[in-house]
């Protein structure tokens, strides 16, 4: 059976440190979609390691890892990362797996993400220009190459071409200097040095399935930027939900035990868009500072705010979670005031839910819940009982008002910081 960990508010919930606490006991990790525009730091036996594109269970060395089909793969950073964490001491041998129907970013995405937000102007989404949207746009288009196919060069090569030609009648002399050569003698390389790592993943989560295999599914993201139920277009390219899981993997539902939804205690998003709860103030400066809220992959500081449990029900709506993880409590620490959004707003009018239209959600006005915030520091507990009562009461409130049980709550960065309620 599987158990799926998945973000449920706008990404950097901390999803990597409950992964690798889980992993303790796990067979196989997968990756189900995006790439390494996805970012998070774990701490192991006192060793920082930061993951992008890789599984979080490669710190367990018993733990096989996949980055599964719906996944999208730079394979230099792909090679750059696994090499990061090899030089901590994590040896990553026979242990680390790619399917061959995921898709292939290349350097020229990523100089189109770039140039296409610079096209948006005032209104880019705030991609990490990792190629990533790019990549999915030409998966979607049916001109992008899959992994498999670079092991037939021929029609690898055919394909790489086609893909550079149309880009450069779309761009022209923006694209500087790339050299679709230069790419080519690149992924030369990668025919012979990618081939070990690579696997069909349908027959390979097939057996783990069928072998009992105590599966963990990482997602990657979060909810609010999956492509059909975020806050489109201020979106990644991806699946980000439950859905994304089943089609990434081609694991059954059937086969799925729990849904953790990750949240964090507050709320933070990267990019553009409208963020109700968003604090341009003295407690959003505590929040971005105290909470160290800047991004693993592109070091962007984060947009700051209070809980808002309007989005975290319509989350929970669409991804169906068995249970949550309410992860850096600890930064609420020393507040003055502490609020959460209970609904929304517009004029005297409530909504019934929270909206698809952005232009709605730019003109809601949280309705907050106060909260009294606790004086005695809950850095480093570790056991749920230590905790204040007005922290066990804000956790209880936010377990009550979703309807989904609190399991797990994060005091601290390492392991032993992960308190179980």
């Amino acid at each position: 059976m599987a158990t799926v960990v998945l973000g449920s508010q706008w990404g950097d919930e901390g999803k990597g440190k409950l992964v690798d606490v889980l992993c303790e006991d796990i067979d196989v990790c997968a990756r189900c979609a995006g790439g390494n525009n996805a970012g998070h730091t774990i701490i192991a036996n006192g060793i920082s390691y930061d993951f992008h594109i890789l599984p979080s269970g490669l710190v367990n060395p018993k733990c096989l890892n996949l980055i599964g089909t719906g996944t999208v793969v730079h394979v230099p950073s792909f090679f750059a990362e696994l090499k990061a964490i090899q030089d901590k001491g994590l040896d990553s041998t026979d242990r680390i797996f790619i399917s061959d129907r995921a898709h292939l970013v290349f350097d020229l995405h990523q100089l189109v993400d770039g140039l296409e937000e610079v096209e948006l102007g005032a209104k880019n989404i705030g991609t990490t220009r990792k190629g990533i949207g790019p990549t999915y746009s030409t998966k979607a288009s049916r001109s992008g190459i899959r992994v498999h196919e670079l092991f037939d060069w021929p029609v690898f090569e055919r394909k790489l071409r086609l893909l550079a030609d149309g880009y450069k009648k779309r761009f022209g002399a923006l694209l500087g200097d790339y050299s679709v050569d230069k790419e080519l003698e690149q992924y030369k390389v990668y025919t012979e040095t990618l081939r070990p790592y690579v696997v069909d993943a349908v027959p390979f989560m097939q057996s783990a399935v069928a072998s009992k295999k105590k599966i963990l599914v990482e997602g990657a993201n979060a909810l609010m930027l999956d492509i059909d139920y975020g806050t489109y277009p201020y979106v990644t390219s991806s699946n980000t939900g439950i859905g994304g899981v089943i089609t990434g993997l081609a694991i059954s539902p059937f086969n799925i035990k729990d849904v953790i939804g990750v949240v964090k205690a507050y709320t933070t998003r990267v990019g553009s868009g409208p963020f109700p709860t968003e604090q341009l103030n003295e407690q959003g400066e505590h929040l971005q500072s105290v909470g160290r809220e800047w991004g693993v992959t592109t070091g962007r500081k984060r947009r700051c705010g209070w809980l808002d449990l309007v989005l975290l029900k319509y989350s929970t709506a669409v991804n169906h979670y068995t249970s949550l993880n309410i992860t850096k409590l600890d930064i609420l620490d020393g507040l003055k005031e502490l609020q959460v959004a209970v609904a929304y707003k517009i004029g005297d009018v409530e909504l019934e839910s929270f909206p698809a239209d952005l232009g709605v959600l730019a003109q809601c006005e949280p309705v907050y819940k106060t909260f009294k915030p606790w004086s005695e520091p809950t850095t480093g507990l570790t056991e749920y009982s230590q905790l204040p009562q007005e922290a066990k009461d804000y956790i209880q409130f936010i377990e009550d008002f979703i309807g989904v049980k609190v399991d797990y709550i994060g005091v601290g960065p390492g392991r032993e910081h992960m308190l179980r309620k």
